[in-house]
């Protein structure tokens, strides 16, 4: 029988419960098990892609064309494979569904109510994402924080179905243990109220993660053990560790896996980590740096910098250079910061390469392109992923080919050379207002030409690619961009839609129109942030030799 494991979160968010659920999926698939993960999201948007980036964090685009939760995209990367829509579920999608089923009568004409029908919605979906993948554990995130009103009837469900089928349900708390300042003390009380909070829903934690900043010691686990009615051996300590691929290491040493299966009643078919401990050791002993600047306009929250809202760009950054033994230095510079003081876009030159990411509106845009330029006319490796593509033809359009006033649609529709335009298909679509889950989702081939950076990364001809866009390469200035030597690398396979640019001559300027990012995993790092890290490694490299023949001058960054 197929085993679920619900993984709950106590205290506050941001704990690391997607954490908790990629890497105890990681150990269960070691052990030779079939894993799949699933994310409820308790907001009534019925998918992420109308979330704000900044407060919600990045939306992650599925292989099917699904808008959704970053946790998704954390679960494909530690999984190594593809996480699908069935997958993913909001507190507006599962009322969406209820509310479809009782217009089609599909209740038989019965009084449909919140409890049972609304969680009996959630235990189908969870089911049918287990025979999707053919799971032998379907290990659900449960969003949110025990006692909020939004996650109420997702416990109900789990509640049900381990009513049900008790021997094939567990229930995993992760909370957290703070350690005040002025006391030292690493405190257990918060804990204790969560479980008491997760008990008064009528559920019992299997186990506790606890989440700190060091290790659990003896007298706190003990503690928790006795308050919280969970034995000794199934408190697990997490404490806080450098990378988030440290943590299934981290869990085996605790033997959570281990556990987990025995409470199932189950053995290891096999242990097998070795590559996943491989991958770790590459971590630490990647040590020479390489310096990568992110422009952005999602990363400032009050006075926190945020990299959630880009956390698919960042990992894929990290897996191409820890591959190619360089440890990524990631900075984020702000792209109204070039807006404001133009000279500031200098900065740049101390890096070794720039990233300009996926994005929407105009807030930062003249930024942008100063930095796209600063790098174009100055050698620097540079990868524009979805907008950053944009704005690198449009930048190109202006100051290359000499079309002052070229634009994208998206920010300045009156513009005469709109040289980024809105697809034909979207057009009725922003007109009418249909913006949810509508724009250009999900994987689609691109055939790369001859002699091309991008061909070369790929080594092969054909690829496929997700995409989350609107608006596209305007194809009645691909002549002349072509002619002022702009490089189309990538098109769909008709040959109408741009989906990569590229120029000649310079160390690596690269632009997709697609998120590569998101089809990147720490065992396979995507090739074209290994050709990217690549090129930005030689111009380290080239700086050093610069600064072993200044013979003690100054270094010039």
């Amino acid at each position: 029988m197929p085993k679920f494991i619900f993984v709950i979160g106590g205290v506050m968010s941001g704990v690391g419960k997607g954490a908790a659920v990629a890497s105890i999926g990681r150990i269960l698939q070691g052990y030779g098990y079939r894993v799949t993960a699933v994310k409820i999201d308790p907001y009534v948007n019925v998918d992420a892609g109308t979330m704000n980036p900044i407060e919600h964090g990045e939306v992650f685009v599925t292989e099917d064309g699904d808008e959704t939760d970053q946790d998704i995209g954390n679960y494909e990367r530690f999984l190594n494979e593809n996480i699908y829509s069935v997958n993913y579920m909001t507190t507006g999608r599962v009322y969406q569904t209820v509310i479809e089923k009782e217009r089609n009568l599909e209740y038989g004409g019965r009084c449909v109510e919140v409890v049972p029908h609304v969680p009996e919605e959630v235990i189908r979906r969870i089911r049918e994402a287990q025979r999707h993948a053919k799971s032998d554990f379907t290990i659900v995130e449960v969003g949110g924080t025990v006692g909020e009103y939004q996650n109420v009837l997702f416990l109900e469900a789990a509640r049900m179905m381990h009513l049900s089928r008790p021997k094939d349900v567990l229930f995993v708390l992760v909370s957290y243990l703070p350690i005040p300042k002025n006391t030292g003390e690493m405190k257990t009380k918060p804990t204790q109220y969560a479980v008491r909070t997760v008990n008064s829903a009528g559920i019992q934690p299997d186990f506790i993660l606890a989440r700190a900043e060091c290790p659990l010691d003896g007298p706190r686990r003990r503690k928790l053990s006795v308050f919280c009615n969970v034995s000794d051996g199934d408190v697990i300590s997490a404490p806080d560790v450098d990378s988030i691929y440290k943590v299934p290491i981290n869990f085996e040493e605790e033997g959570f896996g281990r556990k987990i299966l025995k409470k199932f009643g189950l053995r290891p078919k096999h242990r097998d980590l070795a590559d996943w401990r491989k991958f770790v050791e590459s971590i630490d002993e990647s040590e020479k740096p390489v310096r990568i600047a992110m422009v952005g306009k999602y990363f400032a929250t009050g006075e926190f910098t945020l990299s959630d809202s880009y956390l698919s760009v960042i990992e894929a950054v990290k897996h191409a250079a820890w591959a190619q033994k360089r440890k990524p230095v990631i900075e984020w510079l702000s792209a109204e910061e070039f807006e404001t003081d133009p000279k500031s876009v200098q900065k740049l030159a101390g890096y070794d390469g720039l990233v300009i990411p996926g994005g929407f509106g105009g807030r930062g845009i003249e930024g942008k392109m100063r930095a796209i330029r600063f790098v174009r006319e100055n050698g620097i490796p540079y990868l524009g992923l979805c907008y950053g593509m944009q704005l690198a033809t449009v930048e190109f359009a202006r100051n290359v080919l000499g079309l002052k006033d070229a634009n994208t649609e998206e920010v300045y529709k009156e513009s005469p050379h709109l040289v980024i335009h809105t697809m034909p298909e979207q057009e009725s679509l922003i007109r009418e207002k249909r913006y949810g889950g509508s724009m250009r989702l999900g994987a689609y081939p691109c055939v790369l030409s001859a002699g091309t950076n991008a061909r070369r990364a790929y080594g092969t001809k054909e690829i496929s690619e997700r995409h989350r866009h609107r608006y596209e390469f305007n194809n009645d200035y691909r002549e002349d961009l072509k002619k002022a030597g702009l490089v189309i690398s990538g098109t769909s396979p008709d040959g109408n839609l741009v989906e990569i640019v590229e120029i000649k001559d310079h160390p690596f300027f690269v632009g997709t129109q697609f998120h590569p990012e998101f089809k990147s995993r720490p065992l396979v790092p995507h090739p074209l942030f290994m050709a990217f890290i690549r090129a930005a490694a030689k111009v380290d490299s080239s700086r050093t030799k610069l600064r072993r023949s200044s013979k003690g001058k100054p270094a010039v960054e």
